[in-house]
């Protein structure tokens, strides 16, 4: 019975041994984290906010990488084609997984059967903006300035079937209101010409455009979101204003390749959650006018599913598509 038990004792000794190195080495690989945007952007920012305090509950450095270009098509691309070993994982948005596949002919990924859901990460109220110098106080006005003067006046987008575009697409649509499109490379060119008055309307978020809000140079008219937001107690919902379908807010979350293990899908889903609710986290995140969620993979889903459908039928409706 002695020399059994001491038999077993060295065998456990001799399993820890060999298995210690193998979790070892497993949690040393790094995570790419593909923001498929240029640094700086609002979803750059939120994904550089949640690397350290992932990297610290999973155990492994998170790494991210930007790889911008064709509305995110290219980022995703890469998503979708990088092993499916759970080291992998891209920053999915309402531009690469709603507007694109309902606007480009040729999209290089399919957002549904490319990619594994993992969570919505954080959402993002969308707001009206016009530059302070036009004659409008509020969205009342605004409407009988537009109604006075159809296509007097010009709006910015981030590009040619952007989610700026199509969001400013669905205002005209619901409104019946008709505003001359100015197609910008980014949203970083489009609030510096909305600023400087060469455009007066923009559709954009919150996180963005508030430096400029607070600083009085552009105007808030309406946001997407429940309710009103704390900074902006004054700028009605868009649903107050009778307009429910313009009231949805935009979202940033993550995805994985297609065939990622379940269990690694879960394992970053559960750090990333907790990581996106931690208080200095979410403190963060608010100050950019960012909301944390953290749903489940089979909630994401639904929610890039809705999403799809929703931009298909306004781009089916307003004929927007790219080559």
């Amino acid at each position: 019975m002695k020399r059994r038990l001491v038999l077993a004792c060295i065998s456990g000794l001799f399993s820890c041994a060999v298995l210690t190195p193998a979790l070892a080495q497993s949690q040393s690989k790094s995570i790419r984290l593909v923001v498929p945007f240029p640094a700086g952007g609002s979803t750059d920012i939120a994904a550089r906010v949640l690397a350290e305090p992932l990297s610290r509950i999973l155990g492994q450095t998170v790494i991210v990488e930007n790889r911008g270009g064709a509305g995110g098509s290219i980022g995703m691309m890469e998503v979708a084609k990088a092993a499916p070993d759970g080291t992998t994982f891209g920053v999915a948005t309402v531009s690469t997984h709603g507007v694109n596949p309902a606007v480009y002919k040729n999209l290089p990924y399919d957002p549904i059967k490319n990619f594994a859901p993992v969570t919505e990460l954080v959402e993002a109220p969308g707001v009206l903006l016009v530059n302070a110098t036009l004659p409008v106080k509020n969205f009342a006005e605004f409407m009988a300035y537009l109604k006075a003067n159809p296509d007097k006046l010009s709006y910015a987008s981030t590009g040619n079937g952007t989610v700026s575009h199509m969001w400013a697409e669905l205002f005209k649509t619901t409104t019946k209101t008709s505003m001359t499109h100015i197609p910008y490379k980014g949203a970083g060119p489009a609030l510096n010409d909305l600023v400087g008055g060469q455009v007066m309307v923009y559709f954009d978020q919150v996180a963005s455009a508030m430096p400029h809000i607070q600083s009085g140079k552009l105007r808030p008219l309406a946001v997407s979101w429940p309710t009103r937001l704390e900074p902006l107690p004054d700028v009605p919902t868009y649903a107050e204003l009778n307009l429910a379908s313009n009231n949805d807010p935009s979202w940033f979350g993550l995805v994985a390749p297609i065939g990622t293990p379940t269990k690694d899908i879960q394992r970053v889903r559960d750090a990333a959650a907790k990581a996106v609710n931690e208080p200095a986290v979410r403190e963060r995140l608010a100050a950019m006018g960012l909301f944390p969620t953290g749903s489940t993979p089979a909630e994401f889903g639904e929610i890039i599913r809705k999403e799809i459908l929703k931009m298909q039928g306004l781009a089916q409706q307003t004929g927007i598509t790219i080559d």
